[in-house]
């Protein structure tokens, strides 16, 4: 599995993120289906509201056939993954499904994307055991590893705000192949 890194201080990488979004999305044939895009993460912790906060401004977006769940106001936790995840499979058949989350990583990465196939495991940079999910996977690395939980509770907000700007334009492009095809292929 490839897993693809973004450096969200740079100017327009969410072009690059766009473009690898687009390509994965088309490798699985996933523009055929139902596109479900799950934000999981807390409200109650800065580090952690990446994905409510993705969630938030998707909500706004019309999409064709493509679903986001997860939110500031509905998020999707460590205590209601497994019910969420069973929910979404009961009302969308077979749905291809991006996980959003942020992530704990190495110092020299905070403020990173990271794109990959395959399923997110959930809660692994806190070693709490939650269930995989997804097709494909993009996280924020919000913090550096060590003690866990407490690291997401002093993240600074800019580095999630600065990372869910970087992802939900990716993901804007990646749906609006026009636009993504018009712009430049490097970027600064």
């Amino acid at each position: 599995m490839s897993v693809y890194y973004y450096n969200s201080e740079c100017k327009n990488i969410h072009i690059m993120l766009g473009r690898q979004l687009s390509q994965l999305l088309a490798e699985n044939n996933a523009y055929d289906k139902d596109i479900v895009i799950m934000c999981i993460g807390s409200d109650r912790s800065t580090g952690d509201s990446l994905g409510p906060i993705i969630g938030y401004h998707l909500l706004d977006t019309i999409i064709k056939n493509v679903y986001i769940y997860g939110d500031i106001y509905n998020p999707i936790n460590a205590t209601n993954l497994g019910c969420s995840i069973k929910y979404i499979n009961r009302l969308h058949h077979n749905p291809f499904i991006i996980a959003i989350d942020s992530c704990l990583g190495q110092t020299e990465h905070i403020g990173y994307v990271t794109l990959a196939s395959g399923p997110l495991c959930p809660g692994t940079g806190i070693k709490k055991e939650l269930p995989e999910v997804g097709n494909l996977h993009i996280t924020g690395i919000v913090n550096s590893y060590g003690n866990g939980s407490s690291l997401l509770h002093t993240t600074r907000l800019c580095t999630v705000v600065t990372l869910a700007k970087v992802i939900e334009n990716g993901i804007l492009l990646a749906f609006n192949k026009e636009t993504l095809n018009s712009l430049p292929y490097t970027v600064q």
